[in-house]
């Protein structure tokens, strides 16, 4: 195998520097955006006692999934032995750490008491699964770190042994990490709209799906930045490939979970609220997820070929990620939307809400802070490649295909 080399993007363009200050401003407006909530408290939001879970869930739990899938490029190369991927195994390392940094950095800011953030982590609740996601998402920052500087240090990555190790390890860590985010879903019996075991391999699918299309996105950026092929049409076609296995697997857990709840009688009047009379609902799931990012970017992917290639699989990626957010904004709002059954085969009658659908319109200081997750992520990959050799030198061919 050829020897890979690596560089930091030190000659960046008036473009590259700009995209990092608007990035800056966004998270600036997202703090902004947090202090008024924290200020004027979430009545100023679109949130209400029973939509408890607004539009930065949806941004964080997004990030946080796609943290999770960002690392499977460095996962081929080391732990598949893929070396194909090896040019981009730290990229992938510095997206999945940076992905999950701006998730969490919305997740804490939204919850009205940061500072609370202090007791999860003092005071362990070993029967909740929130208090397991703290030690994933933790862990996950390590391990990564670890994996980053076995792939990074000359003298460690001399050998492939402790590389393989760390990166199986890390492996495992991050499918525990998004079937932890999952199951937050899959365990809350109380809600129609979850209560599911397939919430776990769904989310992973989808994981896979959403962390490639961050991957693909900023390795075409910087190909333009630095002026130089970085996907080769070799690797054009295999995150092609990628990208249809991982839009048909996450299409597919999906529909199963659907039809899962449509068998059993007592789930079909949420299935038919989300599926059929949802409102915006029933539109983020059919046009959002289905339509416009599933269908219609695994149309452009195949489709797709020639010099057009490359501006197929930008825009396909662009897709699958707008899709990641209908799929999520569905799943939490949708299913907070649809009415509690305290006493499942009783009538209940009081002055709270029963059986009303209940409604949700996010505030503009909720979509600030939500966003501002996504440029945190960015800004913390723009600052890392421009300050470390994250980025592979030369042609996208360095490495052999296997």
């Amino acid at each position: 195998m050829a020897k890979v080399e690596f560089n930091r993007c030190a000659d960046h363009s008036v473009f590259f520097t700009g995209l990092l200050g608007l990035h800056a401003l966004v998270v600036a407006v997202g703090l902004g955006a947090a202090f008024y909530m924290e200020h004027h408290g979430h009545v100023v939001t679109g949130m209400t006692n029973q939509i408890v879970w607004g539009a930065p869930h949806v941004f964080a739990v997004f990030l946080i999934v796609a943290a999770s899938g960002a690392l499977n490029v460095a996962s081929f190369s080391s732990v598949f032995n893929r070396l194909a991927y090896k040019p981009y195994g730290r990229l992938s390392g510095l997206l999945a750490i940076a992905l999950l940094a701006g998730g969490l950095a919305v997740l804490v800011l939204d919850l009205g008491r940061p500072d609370r953030l202090l007791v999860a982590m003092t005071t362990y609740n070993f029967k909740s699964i929130f208090a397991w996601n703290i030690y994933l998402y933790t862990g996950f920052f390590a391990i990564v770190a670890a994996y980053l500087f076995v792939m990074m240090d000359r003298n460690v990555s001399r050998s492939s042994l402790p590389t393989k190790a760390v990166g199986g390890f890390a492996f495992f860590w991050r499918f525990a990490l998004t079937t932890g985010t999952g199951s937050i879903f899959g365990f809350l019996i109380a809600r129609d709209a979850y209560s599911a075991a397939i919430m776990a391999p769904m989310f992973i699918a989808s994981s896979f799906l959403y962390g490639l299309a961050f991957t693909v996105l900023v390795l075409l950026m910087m190909s333009r930045e630095a002026r130089a092929e970085m996907i080769g049409s070799e690797m054009i076609g295999k995150f092609r490939g990628l990208f249809i296995l991982f839009a048909l697997a996450t299409l597919y857990f999906t529909a199963v979970h659907h039809l899962t709840k449509i068998y059993q009688s007592s789930y079909r009047p949420v299935e038919a609220f989300l599926l059929l009379d949802g409102g915006i609902y029933t539109a983020a799931f059919w046009i959002g997820q289905i339509v416009i990012g599933t269908l219609l970017p695994l149309a452009i992917v195949i489709l797709a070929s020639g010099r057009r290639a490359w501006l197929g699989l930008e825009l396909a990626a662009v897709l699958f990620l707008v899709g990641g957010l209908s799929q999520i904004y569905t799943i939490i709002i949708g299913g907070q939307a649809f009415p509690l059954r305290l006493f499942p085969g009783m009538e209940v009658t009081s002055s709270f809400f029963d059986g009303q659908v209940n409604q949700y319109s996010p505030s503009l200081p909720e979509l600030l802070l939500g966003v501002s997750g996504i440029s945190i992520a960015m800004l913390i990959t723009g600052i890392g490649i421009k300050l470390l050799p994250f980025l592979p030198r030369g042609t996208a061919n360095a490495a052999p295909a296997r």
